[in-house]
Parts: C-alpha cells; structure tokens; sequence
C-alpha cells in the first residue's frame, strides 16, 4: 500500500463514522458515498472529489489539479477535480466540502 493510499482510507474511514456514509466503488476505485451516491474517490494517488463545475481550483490555491475525464472522445468532467497526493494536506476539507455539497 502506497502512502496516499493510506492516507486515502484514514480519510475514508473518518468519513465513514458519520450516518450515511460508506464505503463504495467508482469506475472500479475505492470510493466513499453518501446515500448511495460517490461524492470522492482515490485513483492513481489522486483523491477525485465532486465539488461542482463553479468550485475553481486555482482559486483556492490548488496546484496540480485536473478534471475527471475518463472518456476519450469527450470533454472533462468539470464537477469532478483530482486533486494530487501533493495537496494531501487539503484532502479531508475538500473531502468535508464534497459531501456537504451532496447533504
């Protein structure tokens, strides 16, 4: 297990304690839902985090950030950022931030 990996479940199994939180899947990747519904996901030691198409990055001083965009032939996803491993330090907020959006 990698580090971010395991920050990933440190994070995941923070979230996991509050009502209606659980673990899921996404696109085959560890995931965290809420009712039934991934609000951020760990793939290739990058945390996905759904914050919207108005949540900027570069605004709030994230480097290194890119949209989802798991479709060849089609434009990224912009509700859905990947955030690096070196931005570890603001996984869990932008995680908190997530699932309030989807409350």
């Amino acid at each position: 297990m990698t580090e971010a990996e395991a920050y990933y479940e440190f994070i995941r199994d923070k979230l996991c304690q509050e009502d209606e939180v659980a673990i899921g899947k996404m696109m085959s990747s560890p995931a965290v839902k809420y009712k039934g519904k991934v609000f951020t996901f760990f793939h290739q030691e990058k945390m996905t985090f759904k914050l919207g198409k108005d949540f900027e990055p570069e605004a709030e001083g994230l480097q290194g950030c890119t949209y989802l965009s798991p479709f060849k032939h089609k434009p990224p996803m912009r509700a859905w950022v990947n955030v690096p491993f070196a931005e570890k330090d603001r996984w869990e907020n932008l995680a908190r931030l997530a699932l309030d959006k989807m409350r």
